[in-house]
């Protein structure tokens, strides 16, 4: 189901990034948005854009998640697409990230996610049409050291995302995955200090993606009705290694992973 005229959405983690991004190709597309982040007040980003309403929204919280459905119900009577995309940064080798971490990167990358389909499934099956779009990320797909928690949760909302193809399929409603690599976004600015944050932003900052090329992919990826999108080359690329080159992949992350090592070694020595 391409998207189109009119189409009703709800994007997280609206105000900067791929959310605002995605928002703003919705609205360009003249779709009616209900983008949500965790500001009261519309964020600066966001203003001005046509058919864009905003609400307040925390993915961990079950009120918040039921007042957006109200507000959706009572708008507009349904909703057509369903972007979970709110999500932070996390890393650290399995001894040094604290539960803590975990605990706080599961409640919003992970079950951020089920509760925005589980709180709108039920709008889909009464439709019998709709789309959920849930950002993942490559590390879902591919599993660098370093990074446990965010590849766990990211590989969580992959396996999410493939059951509900499959379990709702049959009433009328799509289920497409986003796995990008580094793109130039600020997620790298919620991790806790050390060697993994350090690694994520020097990614980050040296990618030659943006936000925007991003939003313009996975759109032309849902209207085509994409369920595992592979958001650009290195993505494909490290797919297809693991997948078929199983050696050379096991041994570029023990590269990363000696790399590392090597990193926390010299700053230790000064």
């Amino acid at each position: 189901m391409a998207i189109c005229l009119n189409d009703r959405a709800l994007v997280t983690g609206a105000a900067s990034g791929f959310g605002l991004a995605l928002t703003r190709g919705l609205s360009e597309r003249g779709c009616r948005v209900l983008a949500v982040d965790l500001t009261d007040e519309t964020p600066r980003t966001l203003r001005g854009l046509s058919g864009m309403r905003y609400r307040r929204l925390d993915v961990r919280s079950d009120v918040d998640w039921a007042a957006a459905r109200e507000q959706v119900m009572a708008d507009w009577n349904g909703l057509d697409l369903l972007v979970n995309n709110a999500g932070v940064g996390s890393g650290g080798d399995i001894d040094v990230e604290p539960i803590s971490e975990w605990e706080r990167v599961v409640s919003i990358n992970l079950l951020g996610v089920v509760r925005g389909c589980q709180v709108f499934a039920p709008v889909f099956k009464d439709q019998h049409t709709g789309h959920i779009v849930n950002v993942a990320s490559a590390a879902g797909l591919v599993h660098p050291p370093g990074m446990a928690s965010y590849n766990a949760v990211k590989a969580g909302v992959v396996a999410l995302s493939e059951t509900l193809h499959i379990e709702l399929e049959p009433f009328g409603i799509a289920t497409s995955v986003v796995c990008p690599s580094f793109f130039r976004t600020d997620i790298a600015r919620n991790m806790a200090a050390g060697d993994a944050k350090d690694m994520a932003s020097a990614l980050i900052d040296a990618s030659p993606r943006t936000a925007e090329e991003l939003a313009a992919t996975v759109l032309t990826a849902v209207d085509a009705g994409t369920h595992l999108i592979l958001a650009d080359k290195p993505t494909r690329a490290a797919y297809l290694v693991k997948r078929f080159a199983r050696p050379v992949y096991l041994r570029s992350l023990r590269a990363m992973a000696a790399r590392s090592r090597a990193r926390r070694a010299g700053a230790a020595a000064r």
